[in-house]
């Protein structure tokens, strides 16, 4: 029994290894430099979104019907804005969960290696969104102080499948909203590049975040498990109702109080949400994380 139990762990180690090569490798071919890709020095053309205009939060309500082209216009670049600074937030908690991961451990190992490039995207990734937010015109959107000092103690508190799932949660539903931005023609043209540049090197991250998750999950025992699914659950509930700030509405010259308020019944954004997140919620009920006190706060961000 203990002979085929070493040689179980030392295959699952051999094929970890294997997946961090080539995402190695895939990184080594098809990665990009923000800082030279992207058309940061033509001025900010305010015809163009900043968002698919079906990704706004007010989008379909009465509200939206009145605003005029250019009030939509301007609405969809802050909350894109908005969007990136999140984005920015949760990716230096990401990268710091990474590192406390990685340290003191096999630097020869390829999945020690690839941990580090990951965290090397994630350093370019946002300066780059750093740089789009005020190309776009708008404020250091940041979330709501308690939420800042969650994020605080998550990072600090947070490991094995805990910190992976929940880096794949803010991971997944940036990539499903992003797809849908670099393709539309009526997104700004240094958006949707940066928009592809992130999906293009997020597609990587969230394949090690998928195999992370299962891998620590494994032999995990039920209260392990379901206290875990519930962290995750919380995490991604404060990760998701921060993504559009509230200011985002005053900015773009709206009344701010009839916009929070037919933004917070928008069954067009939440269905839309639901939709988007059908693939992520398969891998969680997969990895038998969905529990009842987790689906609570899925449910209450709209993701299921």
């Amino acid at each position: 029994m203990a002979s085929s139990t070493v040689r179980a762990e030392d295959q699952n180690r051999a094929a970890e290894q294997d997946v961090a090569r080539r995402l190695l490798d895939s990184s080594a071919k098809l990665s990009y430099d923000p800082a030279t890709e992207v058309d940061w020095n033509t001025p900010l053309d305010t015809d163009h979104h900043g968002a698919s205009p079906e990704w706004s939060t007010l989008y379909s309500t009465s509200y939206w019907a009145e605003l005029t082209e250019a009030q939509r216009k301007a609405l969809t670049r802050q909350e894109a804005a908005s969007v990136a600074s999140t984005g920015i937030w949760f990716e230096m908690i990401l990268q710091q969960m990474v590192l406390r991961d990685m340290y003191a451990k096999d630097p020869t190992d390829p999945r020690f290696q690839w941990a580090l490039t990951e965290v090397a995207d994630e350093c370019r990734h946002s300066i780059m969104f750093a740089r789009g937010a005020a190309k776009l015109g708008a404020p250091a959107y940041r979330p709501r102080r308690p939420v800042i000092e969650l994020g605080r103690a998550f990072k600090t508190l947070a490991f094995g499948e805990a910190a992976y799932a929940a880096i794949l949660v803010a991971e997944e539903v940036l990539d499903v909203m992003q797809r849908d931005w670099m393709r539309d023609e009526r997104v700004a043209p240094f958006v949707r590049t940066i928009n592809n540049i992130h999906v293009v090197e997020e597609s990587r991250h969230m394949k090690f975040a998928r195999d992370e998750t299962r891998k620590r999950l494994r032999g995990a025992g039920p209260v392990r498990r379901h206290l875990n699914a519930l962290v995750v659950a919380i995490a991604s509930y404060y990760i998701v109702t921060s993504m559009v700030n509230r200011d985002v509405y005053a900015n773009a010259g709206l009344d701010a109080a009839r916009a929070r308020a037919e933004a917070k019944t928008n069954e067009h954004h939440k269905s839309l949400m639901r939709s988007s997140c059908s693939g992520l919620m398969e891998f969680l009920a997969s990895a038998r994380l969905l529990t009842k006190p987790a689906l609570f706060f899925y449910k209450r961000a709209y993701l299921i």
